[in-house]
C-alpha cells in the first residue's frame, strides 16, 4: 500500500461502528462554531508529511502533539498516515496515491475526520473531503476549535469568534442543496445569492468584533499608561503550552487561578501584584501558551492580549523542563515573541517541573544560566525571586534626588518606584541615591539633582 517513500500507521477502532460520518465541517460542524463535534468523540486519523528536507522524527513528534490536541478537542485518534513527498501537491497536499491511501485507511477504521499537521488551502480541503467522503480539516482548525472550548472571558470569547471567522470565510461553498446553475445575468440560482449572503454576512461580523477588540485595547493602555506613573515593573509570563505557567503564577503570588493539566487551559491573561526580595513591587501576569504553527489567525486576534508581552520589562519564559523536546519548544515560543514585536524584550528562562525528572538534569547547552524550579513544589523559586529583582535592577539607573523634608509624598513615590541605595539629612532635605527605572527618573526629574 505504501511505497519506499511513504509510511503508515493504523491502530484499532475503539469504538462501534457508526452509520454516518460526521466531523468538523459535516452535519454538525461548519458555521454552527465547533470544528470538532463533541456530541460525540469523532474516530480520527491523522495525517503528517515530511517535506523536502524535513525531518521524519520532527514529524512523528508533531503528530504526537496533533494527537494530544485532538484528545483536548474531544476527539479519538483511530489511525495514523505519515508521506514523504518534495513539495506539497496543489490539489491535495498528498497527491492522488496518498489519498487513496487515506481513504483505505478511514474507511477501515470507520474515521468520521481525517486531520492534517499542515494548513490546508481552500481548494485543497474541499477536493480531499469529495475524494474522502468525510471531513478533512488541519491543525489550524483543531487549535481554533480548542480555543472555542476554553474561552471565558467577553474578551477571549470574541478573539476567538474572530479568528475563526477570518479562517472560515475563504472556505465558504456552495451547500448540496443550492442551485447547481452557472453563474451568468438570468441564471444565477439561489445558492449563489445564499453564499454571497454567508460572505456579507460573516465580514460584517467580522468588522464589529473588529471595533469590539480596538475599544478593549484603548481600555488597555489606559491601564497601562496608569501602571506607568504607579511605576510598577510589569513582568509577563510566556512559554508553551502546559508548560505550567498558571501554576507558577499561583506559587509566587497565591492568586489562586485554575490550573489544569491539559493544552491551553488558559486563554484569558489574569494580573496579580507581587513583593520581590528587596521590596520592590511589580505586576505578575499569566499569558495564553504558545504552539509550534501556532495560527495566524489567532496571532492576530489576540494581540491586544498580548499587549501584555510587548509592553512588559521583563519575560519569564517558562519551559517544561520533562517535556519531549524543550529546546523545539523555547524555538516556538521565540519565533511568535518575534513575530508580536516582543523578540527584544529582557528574558529570563525557566525550566519548571525539575521534580518530574528523577535526579537527572536536562543538557542545558546554551541555556547555562536557565533557573531550575519546581511550580509544584516550590523548589528554586526563591532564586527565581532573586534573579528576577536583579534582571529589574540591572535595566534600572543611579541616580541621586534632593526631596524637600515638607514632601514626604515624593519621599515615599521614590521609596514605592524603586530601590534606595542611601539617604542623608541636608538642610534643603532629603539626600538620595535611588536606583530608578527611565519612566520613574522622567516621573521624578523635578527633584532629581545628578
Amino acid at each position: 500500500m505504501a511505497d519506499s517513500g511513504h509510511r503508515s500507521r493504523r491502530r484499532s477502532d475503539p469504538g462501534g461502528e457508526a452509520d454516518t460520518h460526521r466531523g468538523g465541517f459535516g452535519t454538525h460542524g461548519g458555521e454552527s462554531g465547533a470544528f470538532i463535534d463533541r456530541a460525540f468523540r469523532e474516530k480520527i486519523v491523522l495525517v503528517g508529511v515530511t517535506l523536502d528536507g524535513g525531518d521524519v522524527d520532527r514529524t512523528d513528534a508533531d503528530l504526537d502533539e496533533l494527537a494530544q490536541l485532538i484528545d483536548t478537542a474531544g476527539a479519538d485518534e483511530v489511525g495514523r498516515v505519515v508521506q514523504r513527498r518534495r513539495a506539497p501537491d496543489p490539489a491535495t497536499f498528498i497527491g492522488k496515491g496518498k489519498v487513496d491511501e487515506i481513504l483505505e485507511v478511514s474507511e477501515q477504521v470507520d474515521a468520521d475526520t481525517v486531520v492534517f499537521d499542515d494548513e490546508l488551502s481552500p481548494a485543497q480541503q474541499f477536493n480531499l473531503e469529495k475524494i474522502l467522503g468525510r471531513t478533512a480539516i488541519d491543525r489550524t482548525a483543531v487549535i481554533l476549535d480548542i480555543f472555542a472550548q476554553n474561552a471565558s472571558s467577553q474578551e477571549g470569547q470574541a478573539q476567538v469568534e474572530l479568528a475563526q471567522l477570518r479562517y472560515r470565510l475563504p472556505r465558504l461553498r456552495r451547500g448540496r442543496g443550492f442551485s447547481q446553475q452557472a453563474g451568468g445575468i438570468g441564471t444565477r440560482g439561489p445558492g449563489e445569492t445564499q453564499l454571497e449572503v454567508d460572505r456579507r454576512r460573516i465580514q460584517r461580523r467580522i468588522h464589529k468584533l473588529e471595533a469590539q477588540l480596538r475599544d478593549i485595547k484603548k481600555n488597555r493602555s489606559v491601564q497601562s499608561r496608569s501602571r506607568q506613573r504607579s511605576a510598577q515593573s510589569a513582568v509577563t509570563i510566556v512559554g508553551y503550552t502546559n508548560a505550567g505557567k498558571s501554576r507558577l503564577l499561583n506559587r509566587l503570588t497565591d492568586s489562586g487561578v485554575l490550573v489544569q493539566n491539559r493544552l491551553f487551559a488558559t486563554l484569558d491573561a489574569a494580573t496579580r501584584r507581587l513583593e520581590l526580595p528587596g521590596g520592590e513591587r511589580v505586576l505578575l501576569t499569566d499569558t495564553v501558551g504558545f504552539i509550534q504553527k501556532l495560527p495566524h489567525q489567532l496571532v492576530e486576534a489576540f494581540r491586544s492580549t498580548l499587549d501584555v508581552v510587548t509592553d512588559a520589562d521583563l519575560l519569564l519564559h517558562v519551559v517544561d523542563a520533562a517535556g519531549p523536546d524543550p529546546d523545539a519548544h523555547i524555538a516556538a515560543v521565540r519565533q511568535v515573541l518575534r513575530e508580536i514585536g516582543a523578540g527584544d524584550v529582557p528574558e529570563l528562562l525557566v525550566y519548571n517541573k525539575c521534580d518530574l525528572l528523577a535526579g537527572n538534569e536536562i543538557p542545558l547547552g546554551a541555556n547555562k544560566d536557565a533557573i531550575m524550579i519546581s511550580a509544584a513544589t516550590g523548589e528554586g523559586t526563591d532564586k527565581l525571586l532573586a534573579a528576577m529583582a536583579d534582571e529589574l535592577r540591572s535595566s534600572a539607573v543611579v541616580v541621586e534626588l534632593l526631596v524637600p523634608y515638607a514632601r514626604g509624598e515624593v519621599l515615599a513615590a521614590v521609596q514605592r518606584a524603586g530601590h534606595v541605595l542611601t539617604t542623608e539629612n541636608e538642610d534643603d532635605g532629603y539626600r538620595l541615591q535611588a536606583r530608578l527605572d527611565a519612566a520613574s527618573v522622567s516621573r521624578l526629574s523635578e527633584w532629581v539633582i545628578g
